[in-house]
C-alpha cells in the first residue's frame, strides 16, 4: 500500500481531507450563531441564582465566551463548536448532547457539569504546547456517560465522574489525522471515577491517579498505564492487550478475567502480589 505523510495511506490522507473539508463547510464563515456573545451573557449575567438560563438548542458557534459564569445554564444540544470558554464556569451546566468540538477550555471549569452524549472533540485545553496544571480544565463529578472525546485533559481533575460508555479512541472519523495522536490524560486525577465499558483504547494514562476508579469492561488496548495509580480500582473483565503497565501500582485492584495479553511491563507491575483474583487474569 502507498504510503503518504505521517506514515498514512494516501487513502487515509485524501478521506481525512475531504472530511475536514466538509467539516469546514459545515461550520465555516457561512454558518452564524443565533446569538452574540453580547445577549449571552446579558441572559445569564440577569438569571436569578439557580433559574438555570435556558440556551438549549441555540447556535453559539465561535463566540467568545470566555471566563462567564453560566449560572448552570441549560446548553443542552447547543452548537458550541470553536466557542472560547477559557475560565468560564460551567459547573452544574447541562450540555448533554452538545457540540463542543474544537473549544477553548484554558482553566475552564464543568465540575459537576452533564455532558451525556455530548462531542467533545479536539478542544484547546492549554495556551502552550506543553500543558499547564494550572490551565488543565476541571471536570470532576461532571456526568459524560456516552460522550465522545479525544484530546489533551494532562493533569485534568475527573475525580468521582462518569464516563460509562464514553469514546475516546482515535475514530478516523473527525477529519482529523486521529491516528497519530492519544487522548492525553498525562497526570489527570481519575480517583473514583466510573469507566464501565469506555473506549480509552491507545489512550494516554501514565501517572494517572486511578485509585478506586470502577473500570469493569474498559478497552484499554494499547493504552500508555506506566506509573499509573490503579489502587483498589475493579478492573474486572478489562482489556489491556498491548498496554504499558511499566511501574504501575495495582495493589488491592480486582484483576478478575482482566485481559492482560502482550502487556509491557509485567515484571515491574507493582503490588501483583496484593491484587484481587491476579490468578483470573488472562494472559
Amino acid at each position: 500500500m502507498r504510503r503518504g505523510i505521517f506514515g498514512a495511506s494516501s487513502g487515509d490522507a485524501i478521506r481525512a481531507l475531504v472530511l475536514a473539508a466538509t467539516s469546514a463547510l459545515a461550520f465555516g464563515p457561512a454558518a452564524a450563531a443565533d446569538m452574540s456573545a453580547r445577549d449571552v451573557s446579558l441572559l445569564v449575567f440577569r438569571a436569578a441564582p439557580g433559574s438555570h438560563p435556558s440556551l438549549n438548542h441555540r447556535d453559539l458557534t465561535r463566540l467568545d465566551l470566555s471566563g462567564l459564569d453560566f449560572k448552570q445554564a441549560d446548553l443542552s444540544q447547543s452548537n458550541l463548536f470553536g466557542a472560547d470558554l477559557s475560565g468560564a464556569n460551567l459547573s452544574g451546566t447541562d450540555l448533554s448532547g452538545a457540540i463542543l468540538d474544537r473549544v477553548t477550555l484554558v482553566g475552564a471549569k464543568l465540575d459537576g457539569a452533564r455532558l451525556d452524549n455530548a462531542s467533545l472533540m479536539r478542544p484547546s485545553s492549554f495556551s502552550t504546547l506543553a500543558p499547564l496544571p494550572a490551565e488543565a480544565p476541571s471536570l470532576k463529578g461532571a456526568s459524560m456517560r456516552g460522550a465522545r472525546f479525544f484530546g489533551t485533559f494532562a493533569g485534568s481533575n475527573l475525580a468521582g465522574a462518569d464516563l460509562t460508555d464514553s469514546h475516546c479512541a482515535p475514530t478516523y472519523t473527525t477529519g482529523f489525522i486521529e491516528h497519530i495522536w492519544r487522548t492525553d490524560f498525562t497526570s489527570a486525577n481519575l480517583a473514583g471515577a466510573t469507566l464501565t465499558r469506555a473506549d480509552m483504547g491507545r489512550a494516554q494514562l501514565s501517572f494517572a491517579r486511578l485509585h478506586g476508579a470502577i473500570m469493569r469492561d474498559v478497552i484499554l488496548r494499547g493504552a500508555d498505564l506506566s506509573g499509573a495509580d490503579l489502587t483498589n480500582a475493579d478492573l474486572s473483565g478489562a482489556d489491556l492487550t498491548d498496554a504499558d503497565l511499566t511501574d504501575a501500582d495495582v495493589r488491592g485492584a480486582n484483576l478478575s478475567g482482566t485481559k492482560l495479553r502482550n502487556a509491557k511491563g509485567l515484571d515491574r507491575l507493582r503490588g501483583l502480589a496484593l491484587a484481587k483474583n491476579s490468578d483470573k487474569s488472562v494472559r
